[in-house]
């Protein structure tokens, strides 16, 4: 055990950060910035360490966010979040797995930065409004009105439904069986009719640059497309506190998927194929709230 604060929470500064910027590398970036500021504060004179890495954690990324802005614009295609490899236990804490999805974080995209933050900080961490405000440099009755309007934002965007694991697994399991073996019918029977394909290749792989909607659509696109390759692997992967894919060509990691699952089937999938996103699938996140 230790009695530095930093690392005690430093799985949730880790978690705040990504929230905010969707990205893991920036996320361990922000962290590390905020261990410098740490190291020069006494400890003794904080009466809250918790809440006060969190602040600093939270300016931190804001200006990575703010920083990060033009750059996403010029990007080529379609933004995706980079994935985390979790454990199966992220799924267990519904509301974390919920928040760190790569659907919800797509979602996050479509906010400002300052909303951003205070979503992340109040919705996910239930941090107090007074908390929030000094972070983000508000007053708290402009955090409440912001959250509010961040709060309808998101609801009108994100899933409909929970889905339980089992279901989940159902669906990305005949996902996968049916993709591996280029198997039409068995992409038509899983995908929803209105499902809608995202992939990010980031200008360095072939990716498509527009969404591709419809079932029929989305499923010669993806046996297309897995016809092509020569010697690939489908396998089942948690990322971001769900079940999903990965998807290795040539002994090489080509594809992560993240899915999103309606009554049964598939209704999103996001396919992230931009190698330099790729690079947090070796080893295991540490996420908590």
């Amino acid at each position: 055990m230790t009695d530095d604060p930093f690392v005690t929470h430093r799985g949730l500064l880790f978690t705040v950060a990504y929230e905010m910027l969707g990205s893991a590398a920036d996320a361990e970036d922000v962290v590390q910035e905020t261990w410098l500021r740490w190291a020069g504060v006494d400890p003794g004179v904080v009466r809250e360490p918790r809440a006060y890495l969190v602040r600093i954690v939270t300016r931190q990324a804001l200006n990575r966010l703010r920083s990060l802005a033009r750059r996403r614009e010029d990007y080529i295609g379609e933004w995706l979040p980079e994935p985390l490899l979790t454990s199966p236990d992220v799924a267990e804490d519904v509301e974390l797995a919920e928040s760190v999805s790569i659907a919800m974080l797509t979602v996050l995209e479509t906010l400002g930065p300052t909303e951003r933050a205070v979503f992340v900080l109040r919705e996910v961490f239930e941090a107090p409004y007074d908390d929030i405000a000094d972070a983000v440099g508000k007053t708290p009755a402009a955090v409440r009105q912001i959250a509010h309007r961040a709060r309808q934002h998101v609801a009108a965007r994100r899933p409909r439904m929970r889905v339980d694991r089992a279901e989940q697994r159902a669906a990305t399991e005949k996902f996968m069986a049916a993709l591996s073996t280029g198997d039409l019918q068995g992409l038509l029977d899983v995908l929803a009719p209105d499902v809608v394909l995202i992939s990010d290749g980031g200008g360095v792989v072939r990716a498509a640059r527009r969404p591709i909607t419809g079932g029929a659509t989305v499923a010669m696109v993806l046996t297309t497309a897995v016809n092509r390759m020569s010697r690939f692997e489908i396998s089942g992967v948690w990322l971001n506190g769900a079940l999903g894919a990965r998807i290795d060509v040539d002994g090489e990691l080509g594809a992560a998927v993240g899915l999103t699952v309606e009554n049964g089937r598939i209704t999103r999938i996001l396919t992230i194929g931009n190698p330099h996103k790729l690079s947090w699938l070796a080893t295991e996140a540490n996420l908590a709230r």
